[in-house]
């Protein structure tokens, strides 16, 4: 299970040329899953990202979680985040989970988000995705969570 977490001053997620979910200050998740992955590497993995302290306190150094600060988090499925480019030019996805297992995942991901009572907006399973963004910092973590 791998997230790529960045900082933002706001996201917005169109579909089809259109709005479909917005998010305020805070964090985007980018979160993507690969054969094997199940459900209970989720709770860890969603309490990291609520509890990870790269927002900046009142000295300026990263010390307060999204929880300190009420951040909004954006999450957005992302199988490419299992691209294999090891041969050739043209990336192999073999490890990404298959798209049924990954957006049950991905929901179940969601719910744990929401009951941190923050702000939680996610894009569309499957969909082609248009996100506007900023990156804050710039602040950019990955995290590769595995058993």
């Amino acid at each position: 299970m791998r997230a790529i977490i960045q900082r933002t001053s706001g996201v917005k997620l169109y579909i089809s040329n259109k709005i479909y979910s917005q998010s305020k200050k805070g964090l985007l998740v980018l979160f993507g899953t690969k054969e094997g992955d199940t459900e209970s590497l989720l709770p860890k993995l969603a309490d990291k990202i609520i509890n990870l302290r790269i927002f900046e306190d009142s000295d300026g150094k990263m010390n307060l979680s999204a929880l300190d600060t009420k951040a909004s988090i954006m999450v957005v499925s992302q199988f490419t985040l299992y691209a294999n480019t090891s041969k050739g030019r043209r990336p192999s996805f073999n490890e990404a989970q298959n798209p049924a297992d990954a957006e049950i995942l991905y929901e179940k991901f969601i719910a744990l988000l929401q009951e941190s009572f923050l702000q939680i907006s996610k894009g569309q399973f499957g969909a082609t995705m248009d996100l506007q963004f900023n990156n804050d910092g710039p602040v950019t973590i990955l995290i590769d969570h595995d058993e």
